[in-house]
């Protein structure tokens, strides 16, 4: 594990790096990228699986040009954290674009739960909403290993609005308190967590450890379900934050079949930018009884 002094080092980097235009510091992330493509053997060997199981229709060099490509976008995910945790408000609301109704939940009848899927840009979600909607925001976070960089990733999260963040640890009522006293949901739905309180839901055509409490707190709490989806543009440009409307149907009290349209749902957007999704994170890591592990 990285030591305190190590990780104020890095924390250190990343706050001179984000003085740097967007562009350069752009091309210093894919840099980095590639760095990480030959020193992290085991997530490479993850993504080219993952990219494996859900793009069987590709060759192989296509295999291996897309999983190069998501560490390139993982690099300058990593380096441009810098400017979430110091750049000023103004500096960030100019390297946005927003797309959809970001503003629904400050006017919305119903609570709201903002779905946001694992790609590379995730964490501009939270600045993006909080600095162009009123609405509170209550996210569950993981707690890090190490102290500086969960005191940081913390602050950053906290900058702007109204927040809290409940640890995974101390479960889902806190969540619900806070969404009853007006807070909405900041909601990432598709990792692997584990068995307990998933149904094993088809993505990509492989069956996939998927969460059923995204469905049944937003039926449960008669919330307004919004997704948003993150998106880097190309060469430092910025980023495109898209809100969607929650697919048809959604929630429809039936979880494994909501489980089911939200896969789809999160397929689609997944197909129109493949390489930007955490290919990564194993997200087939939990199997049925009796099946094998596929890393």
């Amino acid at each position: 594990m990285l030591s305190i002094w190590g990780a104020k080092f890095l924390v250190g980097l990343l706050w001179l790096l984000h003085f740097l235009p967007l562009p350069l510091l752009a091309a210093l992330g894919r840099g980095l990228g590639g760095l990480l493509w030959w020193a992290a053997r085991s997530r490479r060997r993850i993504a080219l699986r993952n990219i494996e199981l859900c793009f069987p229709e590709l060759s192989a060099t296509q295999r291996l040009a897309l999983a190069r490509e998501h560490f390139a976008w993982m690099g300058r995910s990593v380096l441009e954290r810098g400017l979430l945790w110091f750049a000023p408000a103004e500096r960030l609301q100019r390297l946005m674009t927003i797309k959809g109704d970001i503003q629904l939940a400050q006017r919305a009848e119903t609570p709201v739960m903002w779905l946001l899927p694992h790609f590379a840009g995730l964490e501009w979600a939270a600045p993006a909403l909080m600095l162009n909607q009123t609405c509170p925001g209550v996210d569950v976070y993981s707690r890090q290993s190490n102290p500086v960089f969960d005191a940081q990733l913390l602050a950053g999260r906290a900058r702007f609005g109204k927040t809290a963040f409940v640890d995974r640890h101390d479960g889902i009522r806190p969540v619900l308190r806070l969404i009853r006293e007006g807070y909405a949901f900041l909601n990432a739905p598709d990792m692997d967590f584990g068995a307990k309180d998933s149904a094993f839901i088809p993505f990509f055509g492989v069956p996939a450890c998927t969460l059923l409490a995204p469905a049944k707190i937003a039926r449960s709490m008669g919330m307004t379900v919004q997704p948003l989806v993150v998106t880097m543009k190309p060469g430092g440009q910025g980023y495109l934050i898209e809100a969607f409307e929650a697919p048809a149907g959604y929630p429809s009290g039936d979880l494994e079949a909501d489980a089911r349209t939200l896969n789809a749902w999160l397929e689609a957007r997944i197909r129109e930018n493949p390489a930007q999704y955490l290919w990564v994170h194993k997200r087939f890591k939990t199997r049925p009884e009796g099946e094998a592990s596929l890393y």
